[in-house]
């Protein structure tokens, strides 16, 4: 089924009472999950949602949730650590900072996947303009690392735009086969679902 007609599919079933996310979920085949590092940082043409972000930065920026060095000892702590990881949707941090954020949040934010990276969420220089910047590129970025043969991301919801969907999905999709071994050959199935319902078979090109 092509991307429009689908939408229209998934339109037409029970209405709930929020605002569905629309699911994109690409099956795999011929890829070995524990060898091959299935990961990107994926920007949007269209942004989903407003994000929640929380700075490691040498001092208070009134842009963003600063966390700064000297407040970092408030973390040693497995709860207030879990609470922080729960709290902000992506981190930041001065790349000069980053082996401490490393020692003292990597083993909570690594396997949340919320570790910045150089791809998304350092900074080389600590300025208005550049937390800015990287604040904007996160509203509009979504990170995708396989875990399993099925990658799930969202790519958008009931009350944007069809075109807008279908923007977001091409992004998304376009970015997961590049991050295959060999692209395409390994792509078994394509599918939409709304958060509530079941999937339906699609077609991307």
């Amino acid at each position: 089924m092509e991307l429009k007609q689908a939408l229209q599919e998934l339109r037409k079933l029970e209405k709930r009472k929020f605002d569905q996310t629309i699911d994109l979920i690409v099956n795999l085949k011929g890829v070995d999950i524990k060898k091959d590092n299935i990961s990107a940082v994926i920007d949007l043409p269209n942004k989903i949602k407003d994000k929640s972000v929380c700075a490691f930065l040498t001092k208070k920026s009134e842009l963003v949730k600063t966390i700064t060095q000297a407040e970092f000892i408030g973390y040693k702590d497995k709860k207030p650590l879990k609470n922080l990881v729960k709290k902000y949707d992506f981190f930041m941090a001065n790349a000069s900072l980053m082996p401490s954020v490393a020692t003292t949040f990597g083993k909570v934010l690594g396997p949340a996947g919320k570790m910045p990276s150089p791809q998304l969420g350092i900074l080389l220089v600590e300025s208005d303009a550049k937390i800015q910047a990287e604040l904007d590129k996160i509203s509009k970025s979504i990170k995708m690392r396989a875990k399993e043969s099925s990658i799930k991301l969202i790519v958008g919801k009931e009350s944007m735009s069809d075109d807008q969907i279908i923007a977001n999905i091409g992004a998304v999709y376009s970015s997961v086969v590049n991050a295959l071994p060999t692209k395409r050959e390994n792509v078994k199935s394509v599918m939409l679902k709304l958060t509530m319902s079941k999937p339906i078979k699609v077609e991307v090109k």
